[in-house]
């Protein structure tokens, strides 16, 4: 077995080794292109401000544009800033009534918070501690 070993790899050695020769085109290793001469690099031309550059300076007392909230320009960007609210969305506004109290999901986790009763099943499912078995476990079918 040692020696069938032996006598393949061999001649698989000496393939990769004349893959790696330098001959006149190279080897199979070598750059088709040759070696880049760092001499004939091109210059670009020097990049310039143009002439007619129209920055207006800053007012005093006026906000810097840099400073507003990211959110109000993208919504700017995408919408176009703000509009007015047409007659419908209006309706519909003042159909549904006040604007909620500023506090109002916090206190609707709250224990003295009324909810509707789930039943004991419910509520021993809730309730139940975490187990890794593997019956408690929902499978669906295909």
């Amino acid at each position: 077995m040692n020696k069938l070993i032996l006598v393949a790899a061999a001649p698989l050695a000496m393939l990769m080794l004349a893959g790696c020769h330098s001959g006149p085109k190279g080897g199979v290793f070598a750059s088709r292109k040759g070696t880049p001469d760092e001499f004939a690099v091109g210059r670009a031309a020097p990049l310039t401000v143009p002439p007619d550059f129209a920055l207006v300076p800053p007012k005093p007392g006026q906000p810097r544009p840099q400073d507003a909230d990211s959110s109000t320009q993208a919504l700017a960007a995408l919408y176009g800033g703000p509009r007015p609210v047409s007659q419908g969305e209006a309706a519909l506004l003042q159909a549904a009534g006040p604007a909620a109290q500023p506090g109002i999901r916090s206190e609707a986790g709250a224990d003295n918070t009324a909810v509707v009763n789930k039943g004991q099943n419910t509520q021993q499912i809730l309730k139940a501690p975490p187990t890794t078995d593997s019956s408690a476990n929902a499978t669906v079918p295909k």
